[in-house]
């Protein structure tokens, strides 16, 4: 089977980390594969790093006269029987086969999109059930949307430690993790904090929030136990140092950091957007509060704390969820069945 991959999204992000990953793992298999990426230092180092050589385009805007002629002589002399796609720009760019190439297109999508860029694509897959459904109820074709999870990696790397953060070896550590954005909720978990005077904080993300965050956990007195960390590419390491993953968001199509969290054997307390309630269900993975509640999330995170049994529960089904599913080996397979499916 010949794949050709698109990607133009931005530097950091879940879906872009998540094709890296992707990327890397196709590469170990019988696939003859090849990559096309927006022009990315970082992106690319990290692909050659995995065995990866991508080609790179600008996928510029409107003025942009070079990427969608050069991606096409890229697919000419490719020939896939799969063109898969990421992200609006990538699909927007990357054209329908046109005969003598009798490829499929299939773009994935990781959020709920307009579906403009993605009306020519041949089929579309949602990293979760409820990004499926959101598809299908904008018209698109219930037989050619389908449903194909994300994997993570289980830790690779040893904690950090806390010494190198000024963070007391034996108090409660919290993780949270993601672009710091509105969306994201770190404000309502820095209000939870007031209530966990015994609790301290690691915040890894970088984002248009961050100067308005650390002057929030200074006006609610609680920036002695809040580290901001930057953007870090040790999440593992960092989840190994917490004792507890808390997701604040607002809004989290899928949750990338509770698949994270779950590898790493850690309990998480999440608040109940559409992505974590997916993969949590009923509690059974996990806990889940009401959305934007700071007395919730408090209130939760201090019960795991208190209820060891309960913690080490809901750790261990996490982990047995991401052993059975989410997984490089389960995933990949699963992609690589559909392409065989409908190519």
């Amino acid at each position: 089977m010949r794949l050709l991959q698109t990607m133009a999204g931005a530097e950091v992000g879940g879906a872009e980390a998540f094709f890296v990953r992707l990327a890397v793992a196709i590469e170990k298999t019988e696939v003859e594969q090849r990559v096309v990426i927006r022009r990315d230092p970082a992106r690319a180092r990290a692909l050659r790093a995995g065995g990866v050589d991508p080609v790179e385009l600008p996928f510029g805007g409107r003025m942009d006269f070079r990427t969608r002629p050069a991606l096409q002589r890229e697919i000419d002399r490719h020939r896939p029987d799969i063109a898969l796609s990421w992200m609006s720009r990538a699909s927007w760019a990357t054209p329908a086969a046109q005969k003598p190439l009798a490829y499929k297109l299939i773009a994935r999508l990781g959020g709920y999109y307009d579906l403009k860029y993605y009306r020519h694509c041949d089929y579309l897959i949602g990293n979760t059930q409820d990004i499926v459904d959101h598809i299908v109820k904008a018209g698109f074709d219930k037989a050619r949307a389908v449903y194909l999870p994300n994997f993570v990696h289980a830790p690779s790397r040893d904690a950090v430690s806390r010494l190198g953060f000024d963070t007391p070896i034996d108090a409660p550590l919290l993780l949270a993790m993601g672009r710091l954005h509105q969306n994201k909720g770190f404000d309502v978990l820095l209000r939870a904090m007031v209530d966990m005077p015994d609790h301290w904080l690691w915040i890894a993300g970088e984002g248009p929030e961050g100067t308005a965050l650390s002057q929030l956990a200074s006006e609610l007195g609680v920036s002695e136990r809040v580290r901001f960390l930057g953007w870090r590419d040790d999440s593992d390491a960092l989840m190994q140092a917490c004792d507890m993953f808390v997701c604040s968001s607002r809004h989290e199509p899928l949750g990338n950091i509770v698949l994270e969290a779950w590898a790493s054997g850690k309990p998480v307390v999440a608040a109940a957007a559409a992505g974590p309630s997916g993969l949590i269900g009923e509690n059974e993975a996990g806990l889940l509060v009401p959305l934007e509640d700071p007395k919730a999330l408090a209130q939760g995170v201090l019960g795991l704390s208190n209820d060891a049994d309960l913690a080490t529960q809901l750790a261990a089904e996490g982990y047995a969820r991401f052993q059975r599913d989410y997984t490089e080996d389960a995933v990949v397979a699963k992609y690589l069945a559909f392409f065989e499916s409908v190519r």
